[in-house]
């Protein structure tokens, strides 16, 4: 009976969280469809804020370069967060192994104000350094998109290499070994057995870095430069002149492309899961044959 009781309760708990976390998501997609300039009045069915989306060129812009930044810093963070995962994982103890684990953990857990603060300190001091200098002056960069991708690619990787190293810890070394014993090299190694068994967190990593930049508002307003505006600081800056029925329309485009690339991940990582299992139960299938032979 309290185990019925139970059931119950984590159903209803479900459902609830469920509910509080998608409704107002619902809410949004359908409200972007109304025709009054009033977001929160409904004045009958209407597309006319997609085409005064569509040619609103600052919004569209600010989009863009977000975009390109977020996928970008991803891939970057996604290979440095790997390196530095198979580093924390593989290789348990080495000089400093505290301090580097700490400093890739560091930019979680401080505040985005320290963290973008502390960034433009040091960008400040590169840009003044390569200025007065002679020989490399040519290096010199102005605030903008490469001073932005520095900054989600640093924020990124911390929680792309936790996701990495965790995947890594729970993999079973068993065929990486198998692999060393035939003669195999470290390298052929990683590619070739450990790549393909992490592939699903390095998917999840590059989705969740891709996220943690479209997100990112305090970091970039620190890094962003004049021209460089990121849509969450265009979205920012709209909202306190008040709410705008093309934000709605934004963001149901934003939630559409988004939940796609989720659910087509997944499903190719689901495929692949099967694949994987398909072939395992093949092989010792084969394996007993022979061995009843």
């Amino acid at each position: 009976m309290s185990k019925y009781k139970l059931s119950w309760f984590l159903k209803l708990m479900l459902g609830l969280g469920l509910a509080f976390l998608y409704i107002p998501l619902v809410i949004l997609v359908i409200y972007s469809f109304n025709e009054s300039k009033l977001v929160t009045v409904w004045g009958g069915f209407s597309t006319k804020w997609y085409g005064e989306l569509a040619e609103n060129s600052t919004i569209l812009e600010a989009a863009w370069l977000s975009l390109r930044i977020a996928v970008v810093s991803s891939l970057a963070a996604v290979i440095l967060g790997t390196l530095a995962g198979y580093a924390l994982a593989r290789i348990k103890r080495f000089r400093g192994s505290t301090l580097f684990a700490g400093m890739v953990s560091a930019p979680m857990v401080m505040p985005d104000v320290i963290t973008g603060l502390s960034m433009l300190l040091l960008i400040i001091q590169v840009q003044i350094f390569l200025q007065n200098s002679e020989l490399l002056g040519w290096l010199y960069f102005d605030r903008g998109f490469f001073t932005i991708f520095l900054g989600h690619t640093t924020l990124c990787m911390a929680y792309i290499t936790v996701v990495i190293r965790s995947r890594l810890v729970e993999l079973d070394q068993s065929l990486e070994e198998a692999a060393m014993d035939l003669g195999a090299r470290p390298l052929k190694i990683f590619f070739v057995i450990t790549l393909p068994l992490i592939a699903p967190a390095i998917a999840s990593g590059f989705l969740l870095g891709i996220t943690l930049s479209l997100d990112d508002l305090v970091i970039t307003s620190f890094l962003s430069g004049p021209g460089s505006s990121t849509l969450p600081q265009v979205i920012f800056s709209k909202i306190k002149l008040g709410l705008d029925p093309q934000m709605n329309v934004l963001a149901t485009i934003m939630i559409t492309i988004v939940g796609t690339l989720v659910i087509a991940i997944n499903y190719y990582m689901m495929r692949q899961t099967t694949k994987r299992e398909r072939e395992a139960a093949e092989a010792y299938r084969q394996e007993k044959i022979a061995l009843d032979a």
